[in-house]
């Protein structure tokens, strides 16, 4: 309990990153949801936009039952950070969530210039290697990953957003 602690005043003095209000991308990108968003959501995502608006470090957690629209509001906050030209990661529990966030990510971004790629056991040691060396140059914008991405190799160039997804 005395290591969270330090750890939470720690962050509380650092000062963060205040992200824009949406721009047309972001508008875009929200509209292109096959989804209709439920109030609970929409309220979720107007506190994260908040948060993410004022320049301290954001801590959020979002709970929500399967089908929740968790993922959708994750990608959203990426959204933002990757077009303020900043990068994502999102640390996952298992190798197949980390594949079907890939799939997700990269599949909603596509239209748009982001790089999203997945660093798990699926991906061959010199595969593993560019993606590491890529994340670190800045060439890549959201970064997927099990706890591979706490290895020592891996780092970024300008990281401005973790979300981690822990299913109970």
């Amino acid at each position: 309990a005395n290591d969270l602690l330090r750890v939470q005043a720690v962050r509380a003095s650092q000062p963060g990153v205040a992200f824009p209000q949406d721009t047309h991308w972001q508008n875009e990108f929200e509209t292109a949801f096959v989804y209709t968003e439920t109030p609970d959501q929409l309220k979720a995502l107007a506190d994260i936009k908040q948060d993410m608006s004022r320049a301290r470090p954001m801590d959020r957690l979002l709970c929500g039952d399967v089908g929740y629209g968790k993922t959708e509001l994750a990608m959203r906050a990426a959204f933002k950070v990757v077009e303020y030209g900043k990068q994502a990661a999102v640390l996952v529990p298992t190798t197949v969530l980390a594949e079907q966030h890939f799939r997700t990510f990269g599949e909603r971004m596509r239209d748009y210039p982001f790089t999203v790629e997945c660093l798990n056991r699926f991906r061959t040691s010199r595969e593993q290697k560019r993606i590491v060396a890529a994340a670190k140059a800045g060439r890549v914008d959201v970064l997927i990953g099990t706890h591979r991405l706490l290895s020592r190799d891996v780092g970024f160039a300008d990281l401005g957003l973790v979300i981690v997804d822990e299913e109970q």
